[in-house]
């Protein structure tokens, strides 16, 4: 069974930058397609950014394009989320997720998805 611990959260002033990771167990990487959601107080939880498994296919939420980096390790068991320029409406929890398929969606929802993880706060303010 795969299980999926994040990592990486915390409070950030609007314009930084934060590394959220994912750490995976109890199963490889190499042939899930994996995505990172996030849910704000009182919304839904959306997609942000997914990647295959193979890493040559990429999508991002429009809010974030530009801004945030999805990666992979496949190595390591770990995958990235790269988070530059946030601004105060970026802050959320932020889970990362894997799907069976290998693939990522163009549009990131949470069907897709099968496993998930535990979530960590992120929060932009001054």
């Amino acid at each position: 069974q795969l299980q999926l611990v994040e990592s990486g959260g915390g409070l950030v002033q609007p314009g930084g930058s934060l590394t959220l990771s994912c750490a995976a167990s109890g199963a490889a990487l190499d042939y899930y397609g994996i995505g990172w959601f996030r849910q704000a107080p009182g919304k839904e939880r959306e997609g942000v950014s997914c990647i295959s498994s193979s890493g040559g296919s990429t999508n991002y939420a429009d809010s974030v394009k530009g801004r945030f980096t999805i990666s992979r390790d496949n190595a390591k068991n770990t995958f990235f989320l790269q988070m530059n320029s946030l601004k105060p409406e970026d802050t959320a929890v932020y889970y990362c997720a894997a799907e069976r398929l290998g693939g990522c969606p163009r549009r990131i929802s949470m069907q897709h998805f099968d496993y998930w993880g535990q979530g960590t706060q992120v929060s932009v303010s001054s």
